[in-house]
């Protein structure tokens, strides 16, 4: 981020090189600017044939609001001022009991998280209870599972008082003058305080009741066949009340205090049932399952609103007291999903194994002529090793297996309403940013009294709306060495899905309400795994090593004619048709023109300059245009990878895990925008690196030359927001002492245990090249809240 007189600098820069007209404290001709504005930045300079030369930055004592005196001007570290050293707690207490009739469980854990953005914090409190009981000589089992947990989270987001933090400019204050918020001045943008933010949004908090569980049977009819049934529920409760009380910050202000409530409750219930028979018939074995299972959800929301409170506190700031703007609203939503389902598996001699599943699902979310869709799949095993022909070879192989498998599986993630034609009452619609689209109309031209509504379309149906369905080949390879010492397996998948959910965008012409959700889609992946395990015990210690390496590729097959236009590529002889779903397309940056000769010799680019960015005349047409756009790459990697290290020593115990990716790709135009141009956004603060950008004294510079207006259009897509996102990572690291067993005897304890952990401790990334990684966390390239480094120290005990 740019400091105040940072900030002064680059506006500095930007004025020169664009030729405008700048607060200097002498004009050209040497004479005293009697019209300085000194609410802002000033410049004492010295002039050279027009040109000024910057001898100093003179700082403004005050910033105005339209001509006042307002604030005093400061050097404010807004992301400092935001942020903290994050604490997080996590407490458990468990108690068991059991006999051979039956067990319990209960346990209470706490868990808190204050972020490290001031203001955040997540707490929660579950209970959880577990029982089991065996009745009637042992053939009748009964028991249940039950989790209930209370949450309460902030409502401001990390991701809002980040973005405040990055936006507001440094030289604004805190604090006014009169003891006020500081705000944005005149000629800056309307960025809020994010420090405000904080302090008023810490009355304001959201609360989540949430109780999830179930009770179940099972009932040993026959031997070999057991019947099991269980039903279960998932439902929450969810408050949220939201005061926003008046404020003044700079030029900002409300003066109007407000309150919102919001409410939702609901979930669903889900009901299975199956009866199983194994059979055992020497060398062969058959295990037979049939069930069926029964889902319904459903979900009802309201919320409430009032302005106008004479008190700001959350004793008082209830809706009864409120007096204006009265508002509300609600809804409800719901689906349904049944299931019936059948497998078989069977085995010869633990050698040959089969297995064979068939499931038909229904759901409530698709049209009335699709609701239902068959979904099969079979495996199928050898173990390799059990055979007598590689008894020669176990003293190498000791175990190896081989398998393939194939099946279909059905998504149903759409709207839950996505095949119906929709209407709705739009009595009114805030026009500020749109215009109205309410449907009150007076139709009868009474010219008085209430408007009646009509009604307007939001969604076209469609009836033949089905199953998006997913074929699946799987062959694989499992494997052991040396006893075990190593064991391992390759993976190799190759998947296709067809007729893919979308809702695609639609032609104006249809009118409103033109959205429909299709079957429209197809896609193909294919990828494979890599996984090996090293186990051995040498003298006292005990090592464990495991890593794995995979790698996937998918590419588009299918897409509706009319939507080709929607994803990358131009629509003609470039589209996403058999492309990677994460193509990146756009133009290639071809470096920073350094002089006028460079620029003259290029072809047509219309806002080319001296400092810059040159584009690639890809198609020879001596212009810069849509034509020269290409294909620059995917943002999914080549390969991931990762490590596991354990080894235990008599009571110590040691652990580390690293991560990465190899050959990944990011579209960071969302952060570049902000730290390598000034002319995108107007008025707000930017990123360091504009400090080394382009000049005829930096030439070495890849950051064009700051500039308060973009003539060359320099926010296009191109490689020069394309970054290598590869990283590898030490996720964790932890060291454990667990307390030798004389010392738990006299302390009546089963076992205790120490750790300290830390994660997220050591990241490398591509840090040179053209397309070097400049952000902070590769693993979230945008401006996504950052995986933050965190260390812990925990007990565990148990009695």
């Amino acid at each position: 981020m740019l400091n105040a007189e940072e900030y002064g600098l680059v506006n500095f820069r930007a004025g020169v090189n664009d030729g405008s007209i700048l607060n200097t404290t002498t004009l050209s001709n040497g004479q005293p600017n009697t019209g300085m504005n000194k609410y802002t930045y000033m410049y004492d300079v010295a002039w050279n044939n027009g040109i000024p030369t910057l001898n100093n930055i003179i700082m403004p004592e005050f910033l105005d609001v339209a001509g006042t005196p307002v604030m005093r001007a400061g050097d404010t570290d807004w992301v400092k001022e935001i942020s903290r050293t994050g604490l997080m707690q996590n407490y458990n207490v468990t108690v068991t009991s059991g006999t051979d009739k039956g067990r319990a469980l209960f346990s209470v854990d706490y868990y808190g998280n204050n972020g490290t953005v001031k203001g955040t914090y997540f707490d929660r409190v579950t209970a959880r209870i577990n029982s089991d009981y065996k009745l009637i000589n042992d053939r009748v089992t009964i028991g249940e599972n039950l989790s209930l947990s209370k949450t309460r989270s902030s409502v401001i987001s990390d991701r809002t008082l980040q973005e405040g933090a990055k936006n507001i400019q440094s030289i604004v204050p805190i604090h006014s003058l009169d003891g006020g918020w500081g705000g944005p001045a005149s000629n800056m943008s309307d960025r809020q305080n994010p420090v405000r933010l904080i302090e008023d949004n810490k009355q304001n908090h959201e609360d989540v009741f949430r109780i999830f569980g179930d009770v179940n049977l099972t009932v040993d009819i026959l031997k070999g066949l057991t019947f099991r049934s269980k039903f279960g529920i998932d439902y929450t409760g969810w408050w949220k009340r939201d005061m926003q009380k008046t404020y003044q910050s700079g030029f900002m202000s409300d003066k109007t205090a407000r309150l919102n409530t919001y409410a939702n409750y609901g979930g669903n219930w889900i009901l299975s049932n199956t009866l199983q028979y194994k059979l055992d018939l020497g060398k062969s074995n058959f295990d037979i399952l049939v069930g069926q299972e029964m889902l319904k959800y459903r979900l009802e929301d309201m919320s409430a609103g009032r302005d106008g409170f004479l008190l700001e506190n959350e004793d008082y700031m209830y809706l009864s007291v409120g007096d204006g703007n009265l508002r509300n609203g609600g809804g409800a939503t719901a689906y349904a999903l049944s299931s019936f389902f059948g497998k078989i598996n069977y085995s010869f001699d633990n050698k040959y194994l089969a297995s064979v599943t068939v499931r038909r699902d229904g759901s409530s979310r698709f049209g009335a002529n699709n609701r239902w869709g068959t979904f099969p799949a079979f495996s199928l095993g050898w173990r390799v090793s059990e055979e007598g022909f590689f008894e020669g070879a176990k003293n190498v192989v000791s175990d190896l297996k081989l398998r393939y498998g194939w099946g279909m599986t059905g998504n149903q993630e759409i709207d839950n309403y996505a095949s119906y034609g929709l209407y709705q009452a739009r009595y009114f619609t805030d026009p500020a940013f749109n215009r109205d689209q309410g449907t009150a109309y007076d139709i009868t031209g009474a010219g008085q009294g209430e408007l009646p509504s009509g009604f307007v379309r939001t969604q076209l149906q469609n009836p033949d709306l089905k199953w998006e369905a997913t074929t699946q080949n799987n062959a694989g390879i499992d494997f052991g060495l040396f006893n075990q010492m190593f064991t391992g397996s390759v993976d190799y998948f190759f998947k296709k899905t067809n007729d893919i959910l979308v809702k695609p965008p639609y032609i104006a012409t249809i009118g409103f309400g033109g959205d429909r959700w299709v079957n429209g889609a197809s896609m193909e992946n294919s990828g494979f795994e890599f996984l090996l395990t090293f186990n051995k015990k040498i003298g006292e210690v005990e090592l464990n090593i495991s890593g794995n390496i995979a790698s996937y590729r998918n590419k588009i097959t299918k897409l509706p004619e009319d939507v080709i236009n929607s994803y990358a590529g131009n629509g003609n002889d470039q589209t996403i048709l058999g492309r990677p779903w994460k193509s990146l397309f756009g133009y290639v940056a071809d470096g920073i023109f350094q002089n006028q000769e460079e620029v003259d010799a290029h072809v047509g680019q219309p806002g080319k300059g001296v400092g810059r960015i040159r584009y690639k005349n890809l198609n020879g047409d001596n212009v810069i245009n849509d034509e020269d756009r290409t294909w620059l790459g995917v943002e999914d990697p080549d390969f991931l990878y990762g490590l596991n290290l354990s080894a235990t020593w008599r009571n110590f115990d040691v652990s580390m895990f690293w991560n990465g990716q190899v050959g990944s790709h990011a579209n960071v135009n969302s952060i570049k925008a902000f730290t390598d141009f000034y002319g995108f956004f107007g008025g707000q603060n930017y990123g360091a690196r504009l400090l080394d950008a382009w000049s005829p004294a930096n030439p070495n510079s890849t950051i064009p030359a700051v500039s308060a207006n973009n003539v060359n259009d320099e926010g296009r897509f191109s490689t020069y927001f394309i970054e290598n996102t590869s990283f590898l990572k030490l996720a964790n690291f932890e060291i454990g002492y667990t307390l030798p067993k004389a010392w738990l005897q006299a302390a009546r304890m089963q076992n205790a245990r120490i750790y300290v952990s830390g994660q997220n401790l050591l990241t490398v990334k591509k840090g040179w090249g053209d397309n070097a990684f400049t952000g902070v966390d590769p693993e979230t390239p945008d401006f996504a809240y950052p995986v933050p480094r965190a260390f812990t120290l925990g007990v565990n005990v148990s009695f």
